[in-house]
């Protein structure tokens, strides 16, 4: 495969190295390509510049994964609808029909607040704010397109060189709503990857699928087995804590069952795995001191 990954970050970098591993051609777009390690072949450019089309190489396979720097409804629109619709007339200028799958990595926003209630593929989407509202204007165009596209919609997403939360709970800082439960739907960085890695390989795809682990789990429930693991005090509830959070339960059964594992199936094996590597590496550094 000869795959281009637009918008080369956090998740994108993880599947370039995967991607690259196995032998695929991978270029990272992105403003800033000097930090991309090989085997990703770095390609600055600016996802909407209008002369884009001549910085593209000769792919067949793109994954949409930029996300938003700016935290307000124009910069979401920047990046997930203008970005979106500049790279897709790029590439149908540049490569004509010779794009065989455009993957638009989205956002588990565009649901809102469900009450609780489980949440998939043939939900509505009934985003609350221009977060959510922006990502699906960019899932429209995405599969409105001509050249055929698949979206993937993520839950949070949490990894290496992520741990706010587990600084939070550490700290004591971290507080349990106070109405609930409060569902939360996580996946693991590599996760994440690994779903862009499979549904790239699949002969056919669905329309959309959702990105999260096996097992949505309550706010508080997160909080408290994160404090276990670190031998943290129990977070308290704050009684009015709870009411502006989106509260759903997302279900992955459709990845699933198109044939993807999860590393980490729940947050309790991916926040096991991130503290493990924080105690190596404070290990090794022990030693180096010594």
């Amino acid at each position: 495969m000869r795959v281009l990954i637009a918008g080369c970050g956090y998740v994108g970098t993880e599947l370039g190295l995967r991607l690259g591993a196995e032998g695929h051609e991978v270029w990272g777009l992105r403003r800033d390509p000097s930090v991309l390690p090989e085997p990703i072949r770095p390609l600055a450019a600016d996802l909407l510049d209008p002369h884009l089309a001549e910085r593209l190489p000769e792919v067949d396979q793109v994954v949409y994964a930029a996300a938003a720097n700016v935290s307000s409804a124009e910069g979401y629109r920047a990046i997930y609808v203008r970005g979106v619709e500049n790279l897709l007339a790029a590439l149908t200028r540049s490569a004509g029909t010779g794009i065989e799958r455009f993957l638009f990595v989205s956002s588990t926003a565009v649901y809102g607040d469900s009450g609780g209630d489980w949440v998939d593929e043939r939900t509505p989407p009934a985003p609350e704010n221009f977060r959510g509202s922006e990502v699906l204007d960019g899932e429209h165009t995405t599969l409105e397109s001509p050249i055929p596209a698949t979206v993937l919609r993520l839950g949070g997403i949490y990894g290496p060189g992520r741990t706010r939360l587990i600084e939070m709970v550490r700290q004591g800082r971290a507080r349990c709503p106070g109405e609930g439960p409060i569902w939360s739907n996580r996946i693991h960085r590599d996760d994440a990857a690994g779903a862009l890695q499979h549904l790239l390989t699949l002969p056919a795809l669905e329309p959309v699928y959702l990105g999260v682990d096996d097992h949505p789990t309550p706010l508080c429930e997160v909080y408290r087995g994160v404090a276990e693991m670190v031998g943290a005090p129990e977070p308290t509830v704050d009684p009015g804590l709870g009411r502006d959070r989106s509260n759903k339960r997302c279900s992955n059964r459709l990845l699933r069952e198109s044939g993807f594992t999860f590393a980490y199936p729940s947050f309790r094996e991916g926040y096991r795995a991130l503290l493990a590597t924080e105690a190596g590496e404070g290990e090794a550094g022990e030693r180096q001191d010594r």
